[in-house]
């Protein structure tokens, strides 16, 4: 159940930078906690993995202050952050500081909020789970949704040609428009089978898939030999074990990352924080915000509602409090 209670102001330890919530983006992952596909430490648990703000409390902790990881984010008071770390819907989050990233002049703070998640993700996946490279062949499931907008732009942006597959015309629509070279309407057309016509029978180099369970098997059908298959996400269910000699087939690489272990250190977080805003500042990036929902139970559960139910394109943001 989702409800918007009351609660203590968040603890602060030494090491925490407290933050005021303008913006919470809206994932997947929060459905995923919420159905207890992750699990939930503790309760009451606050939903949210993604926001943006101001600073409002600075670490006292000396060690700290005095890291070079932690200066070179040139944090100060009252300056515009945003937060990759669970209980984003608040008003006010006490925050490591290593999950925090100092907004760029040039990016407002909504953007920050509905680019810095699915951006990290994009970036580390692009970059780590399969280095997509020029002339690559790549396939993005749900190509249109916030994280295959981003995924289809950095893919792009590295030379490849992307094929993506979504559900409506409007949304085939608007993923050429950010980038898609071909576009597949699963609703009306056979995946695989126009895959295969697009790639001469090849396959791609890779897959990016963030549905899970209802694509999984027909991955294996549109790779080709020695590809790579990227597993993101659990939209539709998570993917049922599998015998491993079903790699052998094509000597086939499977990949289930996770952002969160490509942003582990202090230095690793703030590379891939820095390559995603700047890709927003030049323009590479183009963040798409599908809907602002307010800050209520009934926002939070219409968000989720829509995000799962496939009407939506691009991201959704909770509006914590005005600027």
């Amino acid at each position: 159940m989702i409800e918007k209670t009351t609660q203590p102001f968040p603890e602060i330890t030494p090491g925490d930078i407290v933050i005021k919530v303008r913006y919470g983006g809206v994932n997947f992952i929060d459905t995923y906690f919420r159905k207890g596909l992750y699990p939930v430490d503790s309760f009451p648990a606050t939903t949210g993995s993604e926001a943006a703000g101001t600073i409002i409390g600075l670490p006292t902790d000396k060690t700290v202050l005095n890291d070079p990881d932690y200066k070179i984010r040139t944090f100060g008071m009252g300056a515009r952050v945003a937060v990759n770390c669970l209980g984003a819907f608040a008003e006010y989050m006490a925050v490591p500081w290593k999950d925090v990233f100092p907004i760029p002049l040039g990016v407002t703070t909504l953007a920050a909020a509905a680019g810095l998640l699915h951006g990290l993700t994009a970036a580390s996946f692009i970059e780590e789970a399969y280095m997509v490279q020029k002339d690559d062949v790549i396939l993005i499931h749900t190509v249109a949704g916030g994280l295959g907008m981003s995924m289809c732009q950095l893919a792009k942006h590295q030379g490849a040609t992307v094929i993506g597959t979504t559900s409506t015309k409007a949304k085939a629509a608007l993923a050429t428009h950010h980038g898609a070279d071909h576009v597949i309407l699963y609703t009306e057309e056979d995946t695989v089978k126009r895959v295969l016509e697009i790639t001469n029978g090849e396959g791609v180099h890779a897959v990016f898939d963030g549905v899970g369970k209802d694509t999984f098997d027909n991955n294996f059908k549109l790779i080709r030999r020695k590809g790579t298959i990227v597993s993101i996400g659990n939209a539709s269910g998570a993917v049922p074990p599998f015998p491993p000699l079903k790699l052998v087939e094509k000597n086939v690489k499977l990949v289930r990352p996770t952002q969160k272990n490509y942003c582990v250190t202090p230095a690793e977080s703030h590379y891939y924080s820095n390559k995603v805003f700047g890709l927003i500042q030049n323009g590479t990036l183009k963040i798409n915000v599908y809907k602002e929902y307010p800050f209520t139970a009934e926002g939070v559960v219409d968000s989720q509602k829509d995000l799962i139910g496939g009407k939506t394109t691009g991201k959704l943001v909770i509006k914590i409090a005005d600027d």
